[in-house]
């Protein structure tokens, strides 16, 4: 597994130049949106390398981390997304898409489980463990720990896989469409929570 560490923002977009799909996480310093700042963003053109990005406090432009982030033309795949698109719509001003979660597509396709975690869903649909050690590590350390980076690179490793196989169980199920349409809708949810809407289901009927 091949790791390349960078500060601030990607030196270039060599390793995905004509990728079709990118996959992204993020790690912070807390789950909440307005109080806990991005740490790292970690990426993976799906060659079984991944990008591992450390992001200052006060954070620089990262126009290539922006460009990848904003190409219409490249799909990015992430679990949970809806906090992710936040953290980097907060932090860089940017919304990301278009997109696909895999935590969405779990939901859908796999209704027979309540466990749609990273680790759970690896697990079940590739034979992988996942270590989550590292999870409530210090993110925003100077200088990261080789477990860190582990830890932020098999985050992003396994998304094109999982994202092949709930395609096909989605397709299975006649889901696809529905799916489509939820992830369409992801970066509207996430300008709610945002606009301070993140606790109201605004469709509820009280």
């Amino acid at each position: 597994m091949a790791i390349r560490l960078h500060r601030g923002d990607l030196p270039d977009l060599a390793h995905y130049s004509g990728s079709r799909a990118v996959a992204i996480d993020t790690e912070t310093m807390g789950l909440s949106l307005t109080r806990d700042r991005l740490c790292v963003v970690q990426l993976s053109p799906g060659d079984g390398s991944a990008d591992v990005v450390q992001i200052a406090p006060s954070p620089a432009a990262a126009p290539n981390l922006k460009r990848l982030l904003t190409d219409p033309n490249l799909i990015k795949i992430f679990h949970f997304a809806r906090f992710d698109l936040g953290t980097l719509q907060k932090t860089f001003g940017v919304m990301a898409e278009p997109v696909y979660c895999t935590k969405i597509a779990s939901r859908l396709a796999r209704t027979y489980t309540d466990k749609h975690g990273l680790k759970d869903l690896v697990r079940e649909v590739l034979g992988h463990d996942l270590s989550k050690q590292q999870q409530l590590s210090d993110w925003g350390a100077a200088n990261l720990t080789d477990a860190q980076l582990s830890y932020a690179a098999a985050d992003v490793l396994y998304l094109h896989a999982l994202r092949d196989k709930l395609d096909a169980m989605l397709a299975r199920e006649s889901r696809e469409r529905l799916a489509a349409a939820c992830f369409a809708f992801l970066p509207e949810r996430v300008r709610l929570d945002l606009a301070g809407f993140a606790g109201e289901d605004l469709f509820a009927h009280s």
